[in-house]
């Protein structure tokens, strides 16, 4: 029984594999005038094809044959699939709706006809098919089902969908702007894709832009579009980031705005250079920032101010003691000198008070000196480079730490608030260097140039710490960077490059002073 009924299915599928030739001879006839497709031939591809391919017989839909790619994902054997229907190996297909996806193979309006259902494996796990019916006219009709697994292109499409979803979702809840924007080699642009971000930050619909490009060119006020368009073109030869800041005008709501733009672009084979990024409203950002400049620039003024404030009432003490206490202390040093003249003689104890008394009269004058200077030393009115040169020399004096002073200039003329600035930056630097810096050796350098004048105090000592200069009660260097701010200079305190510190303070001259 086993043996004719083997034979029985191999007449069979010989006829299938002559139904399914002549169904192919039939669908393209220029076929027939070529080489004949020989049997062999169409069971090797038929075999060896990677889709599933039935012949199922038309009067009563039985299958005849299935290729070794139905059955291996069937897990059903030849012997088992020859006789089941379509519905066995299809739960969810019903009887019409076959019939209706066979009618236009029946009728001959169609050569062909697509269905897609679920095929049940032997193991019971499902999986999504796509089928293409043919119907083969000879002395038995066949269909002929070439099915192709889609399971794969599902999952494909559910995490799309998903990384799509996750896209969507990132897209309307960032702050600003997703965008693409095309440039093609004919430099015409366009934004393929702009998020819904759109209006709210532009004023305009995201359909409106993307259909004329060229409005977002003319949001941008006149004075920025150079540097708009000079920064996109270095970002597409250089093909490295685009970021740009500017200012629109956002007609609807008459204001201007702040953007900031931020994309990567990437080169597109035939169409030119497209990038992906975002654009964001720094606005609140940048009037903070000009309201914080404003402020500084206020502090600096005020700085300033109390700092001219100071020297003044400086001068104004010393002047006032150098003449009031000065010149009291010099009558009573001469009145001591004529009442010692008439001393009796021969009174020790009287001539022992008068002495002391004329001792405390010197060593207050001396004080009197000492605090003069301290307030607006007077060497300043011979001249900068003499106040520096002296100023060197007591600190050399006074702490025995040699302190070599050089000049390009015998005398520079400043005007008095920049000189007593100068003075008062070069006293707290020697301050700092006896304080701090443990050196044995001080190199100071004044040089006058066209439009400057530059201070330096270099030292041999242990350096300067980021976090010295940087703690919460170290007013000495910040009063030193105000002074040089107020009068529009700059100075940076830095580890020498033998070690040590270097303090550079550069004042600019007075257009009036500067050489032309």
């Amino acid at each position: 029984m086993d043996a004719a009924r083997c034979g029985r299915q191999r007449v069979r599928a010989a006829r299938g594999r002559q139904r399914l030739n002549a169904l192919m001879n039939a669908r393209d006839p220029s076929r027939t005038t070529g080489t004949a497709l020989r049997p062999e031939w169409l069971a090797a591809a038929v075999q060896g094809a990677f889709n599933e391919i039935y012949v199922i017989d038309c009067a009563t839909l039985r299958i005849r044959h299935a290729n070794e790619a139905a059955r291996k994902n069937l897990q059903y054997t030849a012997r088992e699939l020859c006789g089941m229907t379509p519905f066995d190996l299809a739960p969810a297909l019903s009887a019409p709706a076959l019939d209706t996806a066979l009618a236009p193979l029946r009728t001959g309006t169609a050569r062909h006809v697509q269905l897609e259902t679920e095929h049940r494996r032997k193991d019971g796990s499902i999986y999504p098919v796509e089928f293409r019916l043919m119907l083969c006219l000879s002395d038995e009709p066949v269909y002929v089902a070439i099915g192709n697994d889609t399971s794969a292109r599902q999952a494909s499409a559910r995490a799309l969908g998903q990384s799509e979803a996750r896209f969507r979702a990132i897209v309307s809840n960032t702050p600003g702007l997703v965008y693409q924007f095309l440039q093609r080699p004919d430099g015409s642009v366009s934004f393929p894709y702009l998020s819904e971000g759109c209006h709210a930050l532009l004023g305009i619909s995201a359909e409106r832009l993307r259909a004329d490009s060229s409005l977002f060119l003319d949001l941008i006020l006149p004075e920025d579009r150079a540097s708009y368009l000079e920064s996109m073109a270095a970002s597409a030869a250089d093909m490295r980031a685009w970021n740009w800041e500017g200012r629109l005008w956002i007609e609807k709501w008459k204001d201007i705005k702040w953007i900031n733009l931020r994309s990567t672009p990437r080169a597109l084979p035939g169409e030119g250079v497209q990038w992906e990024g975002i654009m964001t409203n720094i606005t609140q950002s940048k009037l903070e920032e000009a309201e914080i400049k404003r402020s500084r620039e206020q502090l600096a003024e005020l700085s300033a101010h109390v700092e001219t404030v100071k020297e003044k009432e400086r001068t104004r003490i010393a002047r006032e003691i150098h003449d009031d206490l000065g010149g009291n202390l010099t009558a009573i040093k001469m009145a001591m000198a004529l009442m010692r003249k008439r001393m009796p003689e021969g009174d020790a104890a009287l001539a022992e008070r008068a002495d002391y008394v004329d001792s405390l009269v010197d060593r207050t004058i001396e004080a009197v000196h000492r605090i003069t200077v301290d307030l607006r030393p007077s060497v300043l009115d011979f001249g900068i480079v003499a106040a520096i040169d002296w100023q060197a020399k007591e600190f050399e004096k006074q702490l025995g730490i040699p302190c070599e002073f050089t000049s390009n200039a015998k005398h520079i003329e400043l005007d008095p608030d920049q000189s007593t600035a100068l003075f008062r930056i070069f006293q707290e630097t020697l301050t700092n260097v006896g304080k701090h810096a443990h050196a044995t050796r001080v190199r100071v350098r004044l040089a006058r140039t066209n439009r400057s004048v530059r201070l330096e105090v270099t030292d041999n000592g242990r350096g300067i710490a980021t976090t010295d200069r940087l703690k919460a009660k170290s007013f000495g260097i910040r009063g030193m960077v105000e002074r040089a701010s107020a009068l529009g200079g700059q100075l940076s305190v830095t580890n020498g490059a033998n070690g040590g510190t270097e303090v550079s303070l550069r004042i600019p001259l007075a257009p009036s002073r500067q050489a032309t």
